[in-house]
């Protein structure tokens, strides 16, 4: 399927990240010079803008993601874009006579504070973001009704028939692919990273003496449990299923390398020694289509859930009244 112009935030993205779209006054209200823009009378505030940026940026900067300077000016198009759609979307639910349920939204609102250790976090949190509570509480009925409009208006017009399932099965491999994959077992001896040679050399004793014990004969899971200092250790230093990238590359090659019920050598990595004990290994596989046809499924729908609202987006704005007053060089 093609990307539609709005892919820097596909629309479910957006949702997330704008999560608290600003709550746009009457003209009236507003000072004139404050108006970034209006939709159908409703203003956008300078402020709204600015609040949205800034958790635009603090979501970027959580998912690990920088925006250099050339990326800064579409960023704060597409901001504003949004806040226009979501406006839009926001005025459709209340033509439709959609009502959001109020104790659900105190019960998000309620789940986002258990976010903050205390109300002292909270509140710096609010002031940061230069919002309060009831915007927040505001925001999230808002959301409510946008999301409600989305589903019964677009999402329930959807519909991914066999064909299309299989052919996407087809044309995408990766898809059903399942990598190789090892559950293992560890014993760690922590020491950090800028420690001694000396705090270096004692804990390489100790991860020694271990090995001993193993070579003898002693359980490795009971071992675990005694002397690890990983969390691990309570589960007999069991670590799951992983698979490659999961692990740091010295842990993962030596965890990789290893017959199941073999034991490795002494292996270093960031966080201290370790004795490594593989499980069970499984290859790489390719699920068939009756296994991976769901997940199909839940793909093929998030792509048309995107572009079809996209183009209710699009035919709503044909309708509306939109003025821009601040373009993204002037913001």
């Amino acid at each position: 399927m093609h990307k539609n112009s709005r892919t820097f935030f596909s629309l479910t993205i957006v949702f997330t990240l704008l999560a608290f779209a600003s709550h746009s006054l009457s003209a009236e209200k507003q000072d004139p010079g404050d108006k970034v823009a209006a939709v159908n009378g409703s203003i956008i505030t300078v402020n709204d803008f600015n609040r949205e940026m800034n958790l635009v940026k603090e979501r970027l900067l959580h998912m690990g993601t920088s925006v250099s300077d050339s990326q800064l000016s579409e960023l704060k198009n597409k901001v504003l874009e949004n806040l226009i759609d979501l406006e839009i979307l926001y005025q459709e639910s209340q033509k439709t006579g959609i009502k959001v349920d109020e104790k659900i939204a105190d019960n998000k609102f309620e789940s986002i504070k258990k976010a903050f250790t205390n109300e002292t976090e909270l509140n710096e949190w609010l002031k940061k973001m230069n919002t309060s509570e009831a915007d927040i509480k505001n925001q999230i009925t808002r959301q409510m009704a946008i999301h409600e409009l989305i589903k019964t208006q677009v999402e329930a017009n959807i519909i991914i028939t066999d064909e299309e399932k299989k052919a996407y099965y087809d044309s995408h491999p990766e898809i059903s692919k399942q990598p190789e994959n090892v559950r293992a077992s560890h014993i760690l001896i922590k020491v950090d990273q800028n420690a001694d040679e000396a705090q270096k050399a004692e804990a390489r004793k100790k991860i020694e003496e271990i090995e001993k014990k193993l070579k003898k004969g002693e359980n490795f899971a009971d071992v675990a449990k005694e002397l690890s200092e990983c969390p691990s250790a309570s589960k007999g230093g069991d670590l799951g299923y992983f698979t490659r990238g999961r692990m740091v590359k010295p842990f993962e090659d030596a965890a990789f390398a290893l017959k199941p019920g073999e034991i490795s050598s002494i292996v270093e990595t960031q966080f201290g020694y370790h004795l490594i004990k593989s499980i069970e290994k499984k290859a790489e596989t390719t699920a068939p289509y009756e296994d991976t046809k769901k997940n199909v499924e839940a793909i093929l729908k998030r792509e048309k859930l995107n572009n079809d609202a996209t183009l209710f987006i699009d035919k709503l704005k044909e309708k509306a009244k939109i003025e821009v007053f601040l373009t993204a060089d002037k913001l």
